[in-house]
């Protein structure tokens, strides 16, 4: 499937790091190093617009390498684009950690994954369906 996009960055387009990576990595497009500290969130542009198809969503999520080694997460994981937003990427960054984290640009910050979605249509009921699990939550089936 093709997407239009427009790149005013200076960085690589959005691209698959191997063959079955679902994943593409989003770049900081931002003009010099950015200091967060402890529990500080900033709103990391990309330079990248979207044109997804309708049935279609941009999902921005974190980056493992920068979650596992500096506690660097997205806050709204995963971040949706709509098919019918055309403003500029932009990238929800926290820092989890007890330390400072620079972030430099054109680093990654980011993955961004398309995917197709369903519409619904509610059909309300005054009961559900009997299952298995029934109201069991948070660890009903077991470790």
């Amino acid at each position: 499937m093709n997407i239009r996009i427009v790149n005013t960055s200076p960085y690589p387009l959005p691209r698959y790091a191997t063959p079955a990576a679902a994943g593409m990595d989003l770049y900081a497009h931002i003009p010099e190093s950015l200091v967060l500290q402890p529990l500080q969130r900033s709103l990391v542009p990309t330079g990248l617009f979207i044109e997804l198809p309708v049935g279609f969503e941009a999902q921005i999520r974190p980056r493992s390498g920068l979650a596992a080694k500096y506690g660097v997460g997205v806050v709204n994981s995963p971040g949706t684009i709509d098919a019918d937003y055309r403003g500029e990427i932009k990238v929800v960054l926290v820092n989890l950690s007890d330390t400072p984290f620079t972030l430099n640009p054109g680093e990654r910050i980011a993955q961004m994954v398309v995917a197709a979605h369903a519409r619904i249509a509610w059909q309300e009921v005054a009961q559900l369906n009997e299952t298995e699990r029934g109201a069991g939550g948070f660890g009903s089936t077991g470790k």
